[in-house]
């Protein structure tokens, strides 16, 4: 159970399935959601590397209680923001990925799984750049309906394509105006534990297959942070370190895959160091957090990109 002692809505106790379907407040796309209440709690911070100014508003529409409680009581130790910084770190990751990108010419970017990735609306694009957002239509939905509340707009052309990821998905994304001889910005943010590996395979075969000379991809590979086992021992010894609720990530994700980084070098993409959430905070600045060396191992991600 998290801090506020709430449960969360969605169940989890449900095995996936290959063509399994969710909404905001279901199943894998709860994730999106929890995703969201972290990045808020980050910005709440004294030392925020990123900020997203629409992540209160997504967790405010949904309703959810346990993320409500989170906002209205988000703790301040180091302990208790391990998730919002991990989240932090990694937001500010891609968002400099595709800044740079844009930097270096590419005006088309593919927010793979974008879930409530409010990119196209934060960051400052160059002005011809089109972002093309892939995700399931409900969770589409419920994003674009929220930003429209806000009275947001894209500072960038944006394209939501509803379409299933485990599917063929790269033909709604060229009938919606990919252009597959343009150089392309891909972000794989959050998404690969909730692929088998066959599904993953098959999604950087596509990625790749879409890809002309001068494109770029950056891939979030989450580390033992959605180990449920592990998770759970943590929070026992340390109170507030979950702040996920009552989320079962071991009913959500599979196990074991091939290294995203391996793939991409075995196929034709020229791989970047990779790096760790550690190098990362000390890139941005962030002070080492307090925390014991066991939740400090648990919370590191890998951080890839690579181009052709």
């Amino acid at each position: 159970m998290g801090r506020t002692g709430l449960s969360t809505t969605p169940e989890f106790g449900s095995q996936r399935s290959d063509d399994d379907q969710w909404d905001i407040v279901s199943g894998v796309g709860y994730t999106a959601l929890l995703v969201a209440g972290w990045r808020a709690v980050h910005a709440m911070s004294p030392q925020p590397v990123a900020r997203d100014e629409y992540a209160k508003a997504f967790v405010a529409a949904s309703r959810d209680p346990y993320l409500a409680g989170v906002l209205a009581n988000p703790g301040t130790s180091d302990d208790e923001t391990a998730f919002p910084r991990l989240y932090g770190v990694q937001t500010r990751f891609f968002d400099d990925f595709f800044l740079s990108a844009g930097e270096a010419g590419v005006r088309q970017a593919v927010i793979v799984a974008a879930g409530l990735d409010s990119r196209a609306y934060r960051l400052d694009w160059p002005s011809d750049t089109t972002v093309f957002e892939v995700d399931l239509p409900k969770v589409l939905e419920f994003k674009s309906r929220v930003l429209a509340e806000q009275g947001a707009a894209p500072k960038a052309r944006r394209v939501a394509v509803a379409a299933d990821l485990r599917s063929e998905w790269s033909k709604p994304l060229k009938t919606a105006g990919f252009d597959v001889e343009r150089p392309s910005a891909w972000s794989v943010e959050g998404l690969l534990p909730y692929l088998t590996d066959e599904a993953q395979n098959t999604l950087f075969t596509r990625i790749s297959g879409l890809s002309a000379p001068g494109s770029r991809v950056a891939v979030g590979a989450l580390g033992t942070c959605l180990d449920h086992d592990r998770l759970e021992g943590l929070e026992a010894a340390h109170p507030g370190v979950n702040m996920s609720g009552d989320v079962d990530f071991s009913a959500l994700t599979y196990e074991p895959k091939t290294d995203p980084a391996d793939w991409l070098a075995a196929h034709g993409w020229a791989v970047d160091a990779v790096r760790n959430t550690l190098q990362l905070e000390a890139i941005y600045g962030l002070l080492p957090p307090k925390v014991d060396v066991e939740i400090d191992s648990f919370m590191r991600s890998q951080y890839i990109t690579a181009a052709r």
